[in-house]
Parts: C-alpha cells; structure tokens; sequence
C-alpha cells in the first residue's frame, strides 16, 4: 500500500512523462577494495572500466570508511550514521536491533516512489559463507532483492581453495584469511558475473521509471577467486613485495599492529606474491564487471540520468606495515576508493582531495535528487561534485574495535574490549587507542607518506596533537 500511495503521488505530483526527468542511481559497492589496486589511483591491477568512469566523474582522493570491517561499515554508509550511533561494531549484530526505526539510504529512494532492488552483497554477507542467502540484510530496504550463488561456491565446497588456514572453521578457513584460486568457470558463471548480468535483467526492465539499484559485487573479498586468464595478466614473479622498516611493528603502539594474523606472518615471500596475483586477479575480473554493468546503462540510454556511485566498504593491506586485509587504522585500510559521476555536475572530470567519509552517502545522493534524507552523521557532498576544489572543513573521523565485548559491556578481562579513534584531515592523521592509555599516533603525510614516523610524542607536534584531538567526536555511550 505504501509503495502504491508513492507511485500515486508521483504521478500526480509530476504528470507522466516526468518520471523520466528524474535522476536515477546505480549504486555499484566492491568488497575490500583498495586504492593502490586501480589504475585510476595509480595502482597495479588492469582497471580499465572503473578507471574509465573517475574519468567521466569526481574522483574522491581522500575518501574514508567509518569502520574497516564489512557490517560496521556497511550499516554505516546504508544509513549515514557513525558505528557509535548505531552500536555496530562487528560482524554479527543488524543494526535495527539497536536502532529499528532508522531510514535507511535505499529507504529515501523506496519512500520518494523509486523502483529499489539490489543484487549482492550491500549490507553484510559472511564470505564466503553466506553468499547466495540474504546474510544480514535489512528487508524494508528494498522491494526486490537477489542473491546470486555461482561457481566460485562450487569451487569451495570442492575443496579446490587453497587457504592459509587449512583447520579453520566456518568464515576462518577462506573469509577470514588468505585464500585463493585460479578458477576454471568463466566470467559469466562467477557470482560476480552472475550479479552484473542480474543487475543488466533490472535495468532493462525497470528503464522507463525512476531506480535506485545497489549492485553488490564480492571480489576482492577473499577467497581471491577468478577466471585463470586474469592471474595471467600478472605473473607471480613480478609481483613487488611491500618493504616494512625493521622495528616498525616494535615502535608500537601495539594495538595499532593488533590485526595482524599467526598463520598471515608465517607466509613465505613466495606466498605473499601468489596472494598478491591472486588480489589484483580478481580486482581486474570484478572490474570487467562493472563494465558490462555500465555498457548496459549506454545500450539502454541511461547514462544521462543515471547517477553512478562506485566504491568499497573499506580499504585493504597487502603487506604494507607488515599487516594483510582490514581492521587497522593505518591509510590503507581507513581509505576506500570513492568515484560519483553525476552526467549533470560542473564538476566531472576533476579530483578531490578534500577528506570525505561514506557515511555524506546518504544525504549526497538524496540532495542530488531533490528528496528530503533523514538528519544523518554525513553532509552533502554536493559541492564538492560541482567544485572539486570547493572549500570544505570537515575531517574524516574512523575508528576500530580491539578485544571481545562481553554482554554487560565490562572492558575487563583476558581479552579486554576497547576502541582505537582517528581522525583525517589534509595533511595530517592522529589516532588514539583507548583513550589514549594505550598509546597516540600522529602522521605527517606531507612528510611521511608511508606512515612510518609517529610524531605524538614529539614536543615540536603538541599544537598539532592538541588540535587533531579536539576534532574527535566523544563516543556514544
């Protein structure tokens, strides 16, 4: 009924031919995607699809994840509210337990008499365990939702994947580690595949009204698996290993370091290179992806009032600062690829480097279409899709958990729970994990682009530690 009120209001509101006037939204999410893997960022996979629409769109340079971890950070940019609003900081935990009458960003669209369906994973999935189910996802989000199951679930429950943790159970044998394979399915027969092939079904049949449709691909989430051709694009042998100073991890702080995995820093350098292959392998068939998507949204006349948002859920490490996947608060799992093409914005072609977080997601895209979002955590990034180079204060604030939470909340025990906080802004990143108590971070990346000189102990970087500080927002309790 409220789905027909909307379509009823539209259509009044606006007259027939005006559903066609509207913009609408693809909305394409990759699964632990880093920057240093796209050509567009300067990174080593074969990207051509993706690097094609940054050319087209605003490139975001400095783009931040609220949360390095999937549900976190997927509940985060869904709604446009911080992990402390929400109270989500693991894998487990659906966010409208917590907070069940938030309106989510696909709900804006839903509500505003647009045609809202995804295919994949938008809010979290366990991989690959839970894919070809609905994982944790959030029901009045959409009106129609599919869950492709391809050949790379074949190939797992073949045994066929190797994995780093070969006894594990569950999400830790594949998901939770590394794991790959040179696949012998084509692209078509991949679950990926199969998503960009559903997502073409939906754009095809809903192209005469308006859309909101999440497209919800799964590489380069591990398992690292792809069609062989494109492990041939990157033999193991030229694969360059991440240099890591001696003493880095021992400098501390130790939580900063706290991701790190046994069986991850018993690899050999010849297991780190096939990991490597293995990544950008399926970073490049996960890119021919998004071009049969966008190829559709040529052949269908869409491109021109379509708005196309391209990103990941968070970054990724592979071997930088000794560390492999997310869960750190180091660049390279805080900042996430960000590309928006608006076909109407003076400001196509050109490249941010204002600091950005997913969670300006929701109110972005409701400003871009003139619907009226929820208050959210985020701002309108609207201005910066006009002017790049637009003035814009506002930082970029992350933060990840250390340790289990126990039921009553206590931070006692064997493995104690606390919160590790930073904040981006242009030049700088100052971190502090637990309050401080168990150590500060600052980084100078004018200076110190690699991270690798923590000046917060430094007297001559007290200023700059004082006012970083007091750009933290203080935790919900």
């Amino acid at each position: 009924m409220t789905r027909l009120l909307a379509l009823a209001a539209l259509f009044l509101a606006t007259g027939p031919a005006a559903a066609q006037d509207k913009m609408n939204v693809l909305f394409v999410v990759s699964d632990d995607l880093t920057n240093t893997a796209l050509g567009c960022y300067q990174g080593r996979a074969k990207t051509p699809n993706i690097d094609k629409l940054a050319a087209k769109g605003v490139r975001f340079d400095r783009a931040y994840c609220q949360f390095p971890l999937c549900n976190p950070s997927r509940a985060s940019l869904l709604t446009g509210l911080r992990p402390d609003t929400l109270r989500v900081y693991e894998n487990a935990t659906q966010f409208r337990r917590n907070v069940p009458d938030v309106q989510t960003l696909p709900q804006t669209f839903r509500r505003a008499g647009y045609y809202v369906a995804r295919v994949g994973k938008l809010y979290h999935y366990g991989v690959p365990g839970q894919i070809g189910t609905d994982g944790l996802d959030d029901p009045p989000s959409w009106e129609r939702v599919i869950n492709p199951r391809g050949f790379d679930k074949d190939d797992e429950d073949a045994n066929r994947i190797f994995t780093l943790n070969p006894k594990g159970k569950g999400s830790a044998r594949f998901g939770g580690t590394l794991s790959w394979l040179a696949s012998a399915g084509g692209d078509e027969t991949h679950t990926d595949g199969m998503t960009a092939t559903e997502i073409t079904k939906l754009l095809e049949a809903n192209k005469d009204r308006p859309f909101f449709l999440a497209c919800g691909f799964f590489r380069p989430h591990t398992p690292y698996v792809a069609p062989r051709a494109y492990f041939d694009q990157y033999p193991a042998a030229d694969i360059t290993l991440a240099s890591v100073p001696a003493g880095h991890r021992a400098a501390g702080p130790g939580p900063a370091f706290g991701s790190a995995k046994p069986e991850q820093e018993a690899m050999t350098d010849a297991q780190r290179r096939e990991a490597i292959q293995a990544y950008l392998a399926s970073v490049a068939f996960m890119d021919a992806q998004v071009g049969r998507v966008l190829s559709a949204l040529d052949r269908l006349g869409l491109a021109n009032r379509t708005i196309v948002v391209f990103l990941s859920d968070h970054g990724y490490h592979l071997g930088e600062h000794g560390l492999w996947q997310k869960m750190s608060l180091f660049e390279n799992s805080a900042r996430v690829p960000l590309v928006v093409h608006d076909p109407r914005a003076k400001g196509n072609g050109g490249v941010c480097r204002r600091t950005v977080e997913l969670t300006d997601l929701h109110a972005t895209l409701a400003d871009a279409c003139g619907l009226t979002a929820p208050r959210t955590d985020g701002a309108s990034l609207r201005p910066l899709l006009e002017n790049p180079a637009a003035a814009w204060e506002r930082p970029a604030v992350t933060q990840v958990s250390r340790g289990t939470p126990t039921t009553t909340g206590e931070v006692t025990g064997k493995n104690p729970f606390f919160m590790g906080r930073s904040v981006r802004t242009e030049r700088y990143r100052y971190t502090t994990w637990d309050d401080g108590k168990r150590g500060e971070q600052l980084f100078d990346y004018e200076a110190d682009p690699g991270e690798l000189r923590n000046l917060a102990a430094d007297p001559a970087s007290a200023e700059t530690v004082r006012r970083m500080k007091a750009l933290l927002p203080a935790a919900k309790k």
